[in-house]
Parts: structure tokens; C-alpha cells; sequence
């Protein structure tokens, strides 16, 4: 089986595809921080957005901890939608730009949390990811248990495979 061409409208996200590997940290008044190693893909199948799957392990004995699962689609050359499911009955609809300078960012905030009636209160989440070479780095905010909206999550994930 052959693998088909990036779409062309896919073209502002070339530089996602593949498998990056990385350490992050987490942190929320709610929680205790902690540290975490993440992989994170990015697929295609030759149409017009990217398939998106993430999971993290617990940086310190290696128990599986979060994943989550969705797709990147492009909005023309320079916005970007995104859809996300958590299997803790959180699912986010993030919309953003994508500037595409020496350093790609991509910048997004929910323009819809759904939850299932056993999910915590996620109210808002902004996702900030910088694409630098074979580095993609993000941090991730979010409003949440009735408080505004707090830093999350940071991490640097390194390309693995294209």
C-alpha cells in the first residue's frame, strides 16, 4: 500500500507529520505537579487535515497517565480548527491562527468544551504550540473546578520520524 500525498491544503502543517517523542511538566492549583514523557503523531491519509494521537507516561515510574485523539484541519494558509477527545469525557473544539515565520506557532482557544455529565468542569483551554525545526514545543492554559483560566502544561518534544 502506498501513502498518499499530503493534501494540499495541508500543505501549513508539513511540518507536523511524524512521531515526536519529549518531557513535559503539569502543574494546576487543584493537583499536585508533576513530570511526564509524551509521545505525540501526526498522520495523514490524503485528505484535507492531519490525524492526531497523544499519550503520556508518568516521568517517574512509567504508568500510563493522559491521551487524547483528534484532527488538524487547515483553514486556508493561515487558520486552523481543531477537533480533541479525551477519554475523561472532555471534548474541545479549538480555533486559531497559524503564523508561519522563521518559527511556526500555532495559537488556539476553544470555541467549545462539551462534557459528559461524570467530566470535571473544563470550561476554556488556549493551546500554544511552536514548531522550531525538528523541536515542537507548546504550553497549554486552561480554565477549569470554577477557576480562571491557569497555567497546565509545558513540554519539548523532539521529531522521531517524518
Amino acid at each position: 500500500m502506498t501513502t498518499p500525498h499530503l493534501h494540499p491544503d495541508c500543505e501549513s502543517l508539513r511540518g507536523l507529520v511524524g512521531t515526536w517523542r519529549g518531557r513535559g511538566s503539569g502543574e494546576y492549583p487543584t493537583i499536585d505537579g508533576f513530570g511526564y514523557l509524551e509521545e505525540v503523531t501526526f498522520n495523514h491519509v490524503g485528505k484535507p487535515f492531519l490525524i492526531y494521537g497523544q499519550r503520556t507516561r508518568d516521568a517517574s515510574d512509567d504508568r500510563p497517565m493522559h491521551t487524547e485523539a483528534g484532527y488538524w484541519r487547515p483553514v486556508g494558509s493561515d487558520r486552523l480548527e481543531i477537533v480533541l477527545s479525551h477519554p475523561t469525557g472532555v471534548a474541545e473544539i479549538l480555533e486559531g491562527s497559524i503564523d508561519a515565520g522563521a518559527i511556526t506557532v500555532f495559537d488556539l482557544h476553544t470555541s467549545s468544551v462539551s462534557l459528559t455529565s461524570t467530566a470535571k468542569a473544563v470550561t476554556e483551554v488556549h493551546r500554544r504550540f511552536e514548531l522550531d525545526e525538528d523541536t515542537l514545543r507548546y504550553r497549554v492554559t486552561m480554565a477549569a473546578m470554577g477557576l480562571p483560566p491557569t497555567h497546565h502544561l509545558e513540554a519539548e518534544l523532539h521529531r522521531q520520524t517524518s
